[in-house]
């Protein structure tokens, strides 16, 4: 039931009581001549109808701050969800094709930072293709040979496993690439 449909309600059921109250209190009423007896306090009507109106502006107002609370834990979710989506496939290739601006020879200096590179935008790609919409069975080729690869090197992402499997790593990442380029629709 909306909260509109049971504010209706609620301000139905308030007005009914109070000309139940107004009816009752003219039942009960000792008259005299002079109007009711002195025991009998006067009430305006409008302080009645004041009362009322009071407590439906205040039930519209919890209503409407119960509806924007929903609203903003709604976008807080949703922002949630966005931050911790992958980035998309697009973006996640382009990140692997950066690799080919960089290089380097066995034993040298900067090969620590470029596997380990080749080898995060390997799996980040990964997980862009087993988020994205077309489902993990359309990129079901280049997953099996990161899969291939991430069986290789069996957890183990040191310095040492990936000089050792160097040549699977750069196979892998050129594979993905070949692939990636006849399929440009999965990255324009």
């Amino acid at each position: 039931m909306s909260v509109r449909i049971r504010i209706r309600m609620s301000t139905a059921a308030l007005a009914m009581t109070a000309a139940l109250v107004g009816a009752l209190a003219g039942c009960t009423e000792a008259s005299t001549s002079q109007g009711p007896g002195g025991d009998v306090p006067y009430v305006a009507p409008s302080a009645n109808a004041s009362a009322v109106n009071k407590e439906i502006e205040r039930d519209e107002a919890d209503a409407e701050a119960a509806e924007a609370e929903k609203a903003y834990a709604e976008q807080q979710a949703a922002a949630d969800g966005a931050a911790k989506r992958p980035a998309d496939v697009r973006d996640s290739f382009a990140g692997l094709q950066a690799t080919y601006q960089d290089g380097c020879t066995p034993g040298d200096g900067n090969c620590a930072y470029f596997l380990g590179r080749v080898n995060d935008e390997l799996a980040r790609l990964d997980r862009s293709m087993n988020a994205d919409n077309n489902g993990p069975n359309h990129f079901k080729v280049p997953m099996g040979w990161i899969s291939a690869l991430r069986t290789t090197l069996a957890g183990d992402t040191s310095t040492a496993n990936l000089e050792k499997h160097r040549k699977q790593l750069i196979g892998t990442r050129d594979r993905v690439n070949v692939w990636m380029q006849g399929h440009p629709e999965d990255y324009r």
